[in-house]
C-alpha cells in the first residue's frame, strides 16, 4: 500500500506548483465548458489571433475568417504556419530566380553597348582629374 501512495504523494510534496497548476487548469476548462456548453476543452487548444486567422484562410485551412471556431488546436495552426512557410519560400525562390534573370540580362545588353564598370570609373577619375585641374589653375590665378 505504501508503495503505490509513495509516488503521487511524492510528485505533490516535491511539486507543488504542479499540483496546483493542473487545478487551475481544471477550473479553466470547466469555465469554459460552462461559458460555452457544445465546447469540450483539450490542452492544447487556444483562441487565433487575427494573424493565426489570416495565416488559416492563406493556408487554405478555412474559406473565410468568419468560419474559424473560436478555438482552434494548436496542431491546426501549426500545420497552417508550416504550409504558409513553405508557400513564403517558393515565392522567395522565383522572385531570387527572376532577379537573376533580370541581372544576367541587363548585364548582357550593358556589355554590348560598352556601358562597363571599368569604362564607368575611367570616366569617373577622367572627370575628377580634370576638376582638380581646373582648381589648380584658379588657385594659380588668384595668387598672381
Amino acid at each position: 500500500m505504501l508503495g503505490r501512495l509513495r509516488g503521487p504523494v511524492a510528485r505533490l510534496v516535491l511539486c507543488p506548483a504542479r499540483a496546483a497548476g493542473n487545478k487551475a487548469k481544471g477550473a479553466r476548462d470547466v469555465a469554459l465548458q460552462t461559458a460555452n456548453p457544445g465546447y469540450k476543452a483539450f490542452k492544447n487548444d487556444r483562441s487565433p489571433t487575427n494573424f493565426d486567422k489570416k495565416v488559416l484562410v492563406w493556408a487554405g485551412r478555412f474559406k473565410k475568417e468568419e468560419d474559424i471556431p473560436k478555438h482552434i488546436s494548436s496542431e491546426v495552426l501549426d500545420a497552417a504556419r508550416s504550409s504558409v512557410r513553405i508557400k513564403v519560400c517558393y515565392i522567395m525562390i522565383a522572385l531570387t530566380l527572376l532577379g537573376c534573370l533580370a541581372m544576367v540580362i541587363t548585364g548582357k545588353e550593358a556589355a554590348k553597348r560598352d556601358h562597363t564598370l571599368l569604362r564607368m570609373n575611367i570616366e569617373k577619375k577622367a572627370k575628377w582629374k580634370g576638376e582638380v585641374e581646373k582648381d589648380q589653375e584658379a588657385a594659380l590665378g588668384k595668387s598672381q
